[in-house]
């Protein structure tokens, strides 16, 4: 294995509070299934982080290159932030009446599963897979206008940006372990096509779950019109899928879609002198 590339993968202490809003606000741009779709994918991520740095850890001794292993650090201390502040927004989701919850006690079981099941491999190949989504998703937040639109000017958007930026920062990192712990290409393939399957379909069903809470989505208007919306949504785009699946290729690496200039872009908009997050440092 070549020499990792240093990266800046650093831990920020940061912190966000919410104010409650009425039961089912459509806080995402006032967008019905955006909204449910987002609480949705909020009450996935604190026990899916949880469970990457566990598959990480598990692998750590298998890893001697010293960038790496600062990066590995970086990595942790990134990802359990990010699972702490989006248990605080879940809870606040909660009391607007969405699932968020709910869906995190769900996915805690069905990780815990694979925790019991699977090889530590295994649960890394899982990690880099689902890194390669949220990095994907997260720099077509970074990237697009029209996506950072659908977010409004409130705490969840700040909240988002941080996440996306630092999604960009460790997108490497699972990969590169699990290279270092000698996983093979054919496993890292396969566990992809696999968690796309699973990923799509428990983000589908949870989306519909949560919409059921909702008596917007019982009138007709309302839901076809938001349903309508999705087909210009950026986050579903032909470019996306397209991106999605280079992974699927052998010899794939996340570099491969270098996001330097947008990394340090809004490394300078959020954490700069000016930056519009510099007093949510702690």
């Amino acid at each position: 294995m070549e020499p990792v590339p240093k990266r800046d993968v650093r831990t920020r202490r940061i912190a966000f509070s919410y104010k409650t809003g009425s039961r089912h606000q459509h806080y995402v741009a006032g967008d019905l299934v955006m909204s449910h779709a987002v609480a949705v994918l909020s009450g996935m991520f604190p026990e899916g982080e949880d469970f990457f740095v566990r598959s990480v850890r598990d692998r750590k001794p298998q890893v001697s290159d010293p960038e790496l292993l600062q990066q590995v650090a970086g990595f942790i201390g990134q990802e359990v932030t990010h699972g702490r502040e989006h248990r605080d927004l879940n809870d606040r989701l909660a009391e607007m009446g969405y699932r968020s919850v709910k869906v995190d006690r769900h996915v805690k079981w069905l990780l815990g599963l694979g925790d019991r099941l699977l090889s530590k491999n295994q649960r890394l190949a899982i990690t880099a897979a689902l890194e390669h989504y949220t990095a994907t998703l997260a720099e077509c937040l970074l990237g697009k206008p029209e996506a950072q639109e659908l977010l409004g000017e409130g705490e969840v958007r700040s909240l988002l940006l941080w996440h996306a930026l630092e999604e960009s920062e460790h997108k490497s990192v699972a990969f590169d372990v699990y290279r270092a712990a000698g996983g093979s290409e054919a496993l890292r393939i396969w566990t992809m096509r696999i968690v796309s399957a699973m990923f799509v379909l428990e983000t589908v069903a949870q989306t519909a779950l949560s919409l059921l809470t909702d008596r917007s989505t019982y009138n007709p208007v309302t839901l076809v019109r938001s349903l309508w919306a999705l087909r210009r949504s950026p986050f579903l785009s032909r470019e996306i899928a397209r991106k999605l699946r280079t992974y699927n290729k052998a010899g794939f690496h996340p570099d491969d879609w270098d996001a330097t200039e947008l990394i340090e872009q809004w490394k300078v908009e959020l954490f700069g002198e000016q930056g519009i997050l510099v007093d949510h440092l702690k």
